[in-house]
């Protein structure tokens, strides 16, 4: 079924973005419709990272539109793109936690700072979250050097939610993390995914999060989506460079770079 693009959230166009001699992103087709959770997948180096800080307005993009609830957004002036910022929550990596921060603070950053809460009601809000992801009130005045990385995964999550976005963006969420505790991260996900009705872009190579957070799954290889299906369709896509992906086979079209 085609779909129209009063149902889009994000819709990504013919996206090119080089730096130097370095073409990462090749003409990038994409949609993501409103409430979906996509999740793009590809080797290290294909650009999904690229692909993520163009949506998100780190990167502008050489060529090509993207949008955002109809709304072209790349070239927008700083006013008009905070406004489309304001309906993003995001999860890095690295988990990207204030270390000169308290946990309740790192949390209400954005209420604080972004939109000029009372410390009091921040604070408040910033309990709330951090209890949908089952995390108590007597870590709330803990730095994050003094949590588990789980733990800060959990609190970079409820961060991300603590405003209520309509768009959320996870950068490989479970990297660096045990089998269980990953589990526990994509479980969290997707609840809060479903809980918030948002639409949610995630990037990652695991495809244990895959499978437990997308809706929808597409492929980066040499800056170029080469498939896009639903989720439970992934593992029988009928195209040789998922399979060689999902399968995490040295055989196949993606060339394995000898170390």
């Amino acid at each position: 079924m085609t779909e129209t693009t009063d149902t889009l959230k994000i819709a990504i166009r013919d996206v090119h973005k080089s730096f130097g001699s370095n073409h990462v992103l090749r003409g990038i087709d994409l949609d993501v419709s409103a409430g979906r959770s996509m999740v793009v997948i590809g080797g290290s180096g294909t650009g999904k990272s690229v692909l993520l800080k163009c949506i998100l307005g780190l990167i502008t993009p050489d060529s090509g539109s993207i949008c955002i609830d109809g709304q072209p957004v790349t070239h927008l002036s700083a006013r008009k793109r905070a406004r489309i910022m304001a309906k993003f929550g995001m999860l890095f990596q690295g988990g990207a936690l204030f270390d000169s921060l308290s946990v309740w603070e790192n949390v209400a950053f954005r209420l604080l700072y972004a939109d000029g809460m009372g410390r009091v009601e921040a604070k408040k809000q910033a309990i709330a979250a951090l209890n949908q992801v089952n995390l108590g009130a007597e870590i709330i005045n803990l730095s994050p050097a003094e949590l588990s990385g789980g733990m800060q995964k959990r609190v970079g999550l409820a961060r991300a939610i603590v405003a209520r976005p309509e768009i959320l963006f996870f950068d490989e969420p479970t990297t660096g993390l045990d089998p269980i505790t990953a589990d526990v991260i994509d479980n969290l996900i997707r609840r809060q995914v479903t809980a918030l009705g948002a639409t949610a872009v995630s990037i990652t190579h695991d495809m244990g999060s895959v499978r437990k957070i997308a809706d929808d799954v597409a492929m980066i290889h040499e800056g170029k989506i080469i498939w896009r299906g639903l989720a439970k369709d992934v593992d029988n896509s009928g195209n040789a460079y998922v399979e060689q992906f999902v399968t995490g086979s040295e055989n196949g079209p993606i060339k394995v770079l000898a170390r």
